[in-house]
């Protein structure tokens, strides 16, 4: 079952202030491609302390990066057509979904999942769900907070979710993953 996982970090509070963004692509149950952009935000230089204090990533960091808007053609041939996964995907998809809008570009043809969704589905019980916790009961080692790394840990996060749960193809995720894949266009 191949996969791209995404991560991004942003900004500010704004969802439509990606400062990094990071994907993993996955093939034949392999992890084939890490890949990570920082990009210069809308609001450049304006960055909130508390989303710095997360990430680490600075103004100075992004100074000479692309716009989002700039990189989009890079990034959007590894989105276009795929089953996309992030862990918190409201958060990832809902950043993708309101840059795309600010800079007024179409949605790719893609569909996606959430890899916290399907973790609570599969590991019930567990004190915590967030990346870290599950990376940890798994033994996934990441720096969590940049982009590339974390769409790492989602992509190997989730291929021990597809082991453990049998599933072999996108027909077989509803039922065995006990979790949805929706059409990022709807």
């Amino acid at each position: 079952m191949d996969f791209v996982t995404i991560d991004f970090e942003t900004a500010t509070p704004q969802r439509d202030s990606p400062c990094e963004i990071g994907i993993t692509l996955v093939r034949d149950r392999q992890i084939a491609e890490t890949k990570s952009w920082l990009i210069k935000p809308l609001y450049y230089p304006h960055f909130n302390h508390f989303n710095v204090a997360v990430h680490g990533i600075k103004p100075a960091d992004v100074a000479h990066q692309p716009s989002f808007a700039e990189l989009w053609p890079v990034v959007k041939p590894y989105l276009e057509g795929q089953l996309l996964i992030a862990h918190n995907a409201s958060f990832d998809f809902s950043v993708l979904r309101k840059t795309l809008a600010t800079y007024n570009i179409p949605l790719p043809a893609a569909r996606f999942a959430c890899s916290l969704k399907f973790s609570r589905n599969i590991w019930k019980g567990l004190a915590a769900y967030d990346l870290k916790s599950l990376c940890n009961m798994h033994r996934i080692n990441f720096l969590h907070h940049r982009a590339a790394s974390d769409s790492h840990a989602c992509a190997a996060l989730t291929l021990k979710a597809l082991d453990f749960t049998g599933t072999r193809s996108e027909t077989e995720f509803t039922l065995k993953m006990q979790s949805t894949i929706t059409h990022l266009c709807k």
